[in-house]
């Protein structure tokens, strides 16, 4: 099993600092389970998610927890997601199972980093497919789970301002006004 390295990685991690890693090494991947179309529903309890990070319906019954990291492997292989509820994960779809020493949202933003080399990775086809060995084989440094949570929390504020019209737009658009005010005192400041 990929945890059977835990404390091996914890000790290289607290003597080195953060050490580069496989996926693979570090994470258990999972594959979701197949449903067929009949089994599901427009509206529901859980999404399903199978080649899109578009839920394909809902389903009665989630196989997976909230707060996980999954990869599309067919269709939008190499697509990355993260859920933040209860969720049926189909047989399209890898989903990380962590250890608790790594963050599984530390996980997704990794993940999120490796999109293109994910993608690089797909095989074209008729329909497209990435394997569980590309995913197993990215690499990244893995740093102690106080750094992982110190660097999730960075990621999600900026998340936050880039995504969210809520905050990151009046955001936005206040810095673009004092912005404009000081171009506009400079340029109509004829003292100089």
């Amino acid at each position: 099993m990929a945890w059977a390295q835990s404390d091996l990685i914890k000790l290289l991690n607290w003597v080195f600092g953060p050490i580069r890693v496989e996926l693979g090494q570090v994470v258990n991947l999972q594959r979701g389970k197949r449903l067929v179309k009949k089994q599901l529903t427009t509206a529901g309890s859980f999404p399903v998610y199978q080649n899109s990070l578009t839920p394909l319906g809902y389903f009665g019954k989630s196989n997976r927890a909230k707060e996980t990291s999954f990869v599309i492997c067919a269709g939008a292989a190499g697509e990355i997601g993260y859920c933040d509820t209860d969720f049926w994960a189909a047989d399209d779809v890898y989903t990380l199972e962590t250890p608790e020493d790594i963050s599984d949202k530390f996980m997704y933003y990794v993940l999120l980093s490796k999109q293109d080399k994910l993608k690089s990775q797909v095989r074209k086809a008729s329909i497209p497919r990435l394997s569980k060995d590309a995913i197993d084989k990215v690499t990244f440094y893995l740093p102690s789970f106080g750094e992982q949570e110190r660097i999730v929390s960075i990621l999600d504020k900026f998340n936050i301002l880039t995504h969210s019209l809520s905050e990151g737009l009046p955001k936005e658009i206040e810095q673009r006004q004092k912005q404009y005010e000081y171009w506009r005192e400079q340029l109509l400041n004829f003292t100089r």
